[in-house]
């Protein structure tokens, strides 16, 4: 599932790229689910040396530590304390979703929080433009 058609990618002026709607969208809507490649520790190391370091997820099925890259959008979205999307893991059909976490207006910016909690304060590994 992909809403290709409502999401464009633009920049922000602040972030660089980031995912943005053309229309509204009710809170609760899937606006993706992308496939990723799950990869090792091993390779984790070596992604952690590139600049791929700061596009790849944590992805820990069954407390196993590995990681992944998301296909689609997924890696475009911009993080945000006050994120209005959450994503979730599917380990079993090895996806990320996205879900808008309230009512989205027309040309807003899409965001996720990179903690794995829509709502979180946890910090980063960056400074952002929340703080």
């Amino acid at each position: 599932m992909f809403l290709s058609q409502q999401l464009y990618i633009a920049d922000t002026h602040d972030k660089g790229l980031g995912v943005f709607s053309r229309q509204p969208l009710a809170e609760g809507t899937v606006i993706e689910e992308s496939p990723v490649l799950v990869m090792s520790d091993t390779q984790r190391y070596h992604l952690d040396q590139t600049l791929l370091h700061d596009y790849i997820f944590e992805w820990e099925p069954g407390n196993k530590k590995l990681c992944c890259m998301a296909l689609g959008y997924v890696p475009i979205y911009n993080h945000s304390d006050h994120a209005n999307c959450e994503h979730f893991m599917n380990y079993k059909k090895e996806t990320i979703i996205i879900r808008t976490m309230r009512d989205i207006e027309a040309d807003e910016e899409l965001t996720i929080n990179y903690t794995g909690e829509w709502n979180s304060k946890a910090p980063v590994w960056f400074e952002t433009s929340d703080e």
